[in-house]
């Protein structure tokens, strides 16, 4: 990687780490919300009418964005490192994304819609996915010396909290709970309330991402944008000739990739398979996904000092441990009570394990090549990012369970950590 790149200044303040911390709140709906409790159990449900062939279906929309993800990450954040306004390439991912999300208002309780819906949902993955790109980079210009741990910890922290109140708005507001009526009125369609969820993730993505855009500071200038994307295509050129001299790189970006596809499989398939095969109802279900997010949040924010005190590495390497000590028992177990108090725990190690992978390829990125070291961040948590999803879709089906299916995400853990355990992590800084 090189470090020519146009240089932003670390002239951020409070406001500008509140808003860069917020992004994360704003972005994390369409997880939550979207992609793991409410439309896609719709999706399975209501829209296919089977959740196993649902979950197969939804499996391979996500890995077929993982392929578009793969070869547009390291491009554009390439790019963004030479033409700099890496916010208004944001913006652009953000609109790309909530137009998509608006639309599954649109997507009714019929088979006919199974199409529109994942290629909807797929576009909507896409944005979702690039704009992390560009949100990343912005971490190293945020975040105070010796802290970019806690900035970290924090933005991810306050994600897995916003995706939570987007959750029970949507679920009070819109769906209703415990057989109350939602306290807003909707149109009389069938399916409103879970349909209705894809405008209210859309408008809250693009409420809370105005504070990163209206505070968060770059350099002025950069190359046009014609020349930003030779340069840039000419620098990612000589990096990915360079990586097989860069072991330590490579280690970290092929061991991230395994368990961060965990981690995807995991929050794209979480809700179908408590849904499916445990059987959890409504209110079981609620409780699962608020359990999960505060327990996550609350293990991000706590390990942020650790990952600034003692390194990323071993907060990396300690979750992921957990994830798969605790892991285990929860694909074996057949009471939902059981499921949702392991759920609960597996939740403060899910939080640590991501924001500190992504401190550590900050701290591993070249000042300023930020861009391209988290395209290429992307690149490998996607370049096989297909292969999770259909991998679960075939277990699943080979064996009509989709507790084989899950049996994938603890394997995808373990083998990560692994790798990760022999990289050298730098200075902490």
């Amino acid at each position: 990687m090189t470090a020519e790149a146009v240089p932003a200044p670390r002239a951020n303040g409070r406001a500008a780490i509140f808003g860069w911390c917020l992004y994360d709140w704003a972005m994390s709906a369409f997880n939550t919300v979207i992609g793991t409790f409410v439309f896609s159990v719709y999706f399975t449900k209501g829209i296919v009418g089977d959740p196993d062939r649902g979950a197969a279906l939804w499996g391979v929309s996500i890995g077929v964005a993982g392929i578009a993800i793969a070869l547009l990450s390291p491009v554009l954040g390439a790019v963004a490192d030479r033409g700099g306004r890496r916010r208004a390439w944001l913006a652009a991912c953000v609109a790309a994304a909530v137009v998509p999300t608006a639309l599954l208002w649109f997507m009714a309780p019929d088979p006919s819609w199974i199409l529109p819906t994942l290629l909807l949902v797929g576009l909507a993955t896409v944005a979702f996915e690039l704009s992390y790109v560009f949100y990343n980079a912005l971490l190293i210009d945020v975040a105070p010396p010796g802290m970019l741990g806690r900035v970290s910890g924090w933005g991810w922290g306050l994600g897995y909290f916003g995706g939570l109140v987007c959750l029970v708005i949507a679920l009070f507001g819109l769906i209703g709970f415990g057989g109350a009526a939602p306290l807003l009125a909707l149109p009389g369609v069938e399916s409103a309330g879970p349909r209705a969820t894809g405008p209210l993730v859309a408008l809250w993505w693009a409420v809370f991402a105005l504070p990163l855009l209206l505070f968060v500071r770059e350099a002025p200038g950069g190359a046009p944008i014609g020349a930003a994307i030779r340069r840039g295509l000419t620098d990612l050129g000589r990096t990915l000739k360079s990586l097989p001299g860069q072991g330590n790189l490579v280690r970290f970006l092929v061991g991230s990739a395994v368990y961060r596809e965990g981690f995807n499989l995991l929050f794209a398939f979480g809700g179908i398979y408590a849904a499916g095969t445990l059987g959890l109802d409504f209110g079981q279900l609620v409780l699962f996904a608020i359990g999960l997010n505060v327990t996550s949040g609350i293990g991000a924010i706590l390990a942020a000092w650790a990952d600034d005190a003692l390194g990323s590495k071993p907060t990396i390497l300690v979750s992921i441990a957990a994830l798969v000590v605790i892991g285990i028992p929860i694909i074996l177990v057949t009471d939902p009570v059981w499921f949702i108090g392991l759920a609960l725990l597996l939740g403060l190690f899910l939080g640590p394990a991501q924001a500190a992978s992504r401190t550590l390829m900050g701290r591993l990125a070249p000042t300023g090549g930020e861009g391209e070291a988290y395209g290429l961040y992307g690149l490998t948590g996607r370049a096989t990012g297909f292969v999770g999803p259909w991998l679960f879709a075939a277990v699943t089906a080979a064996f009509a369970s989709q507790r084989a299916g899950m049996a994938t995400v603890i394997a995808l853990f373990a083998l990560g950590g692994l790798i990760v355990a022999t990289v050298r992590e730098p200075a902490k800084g």
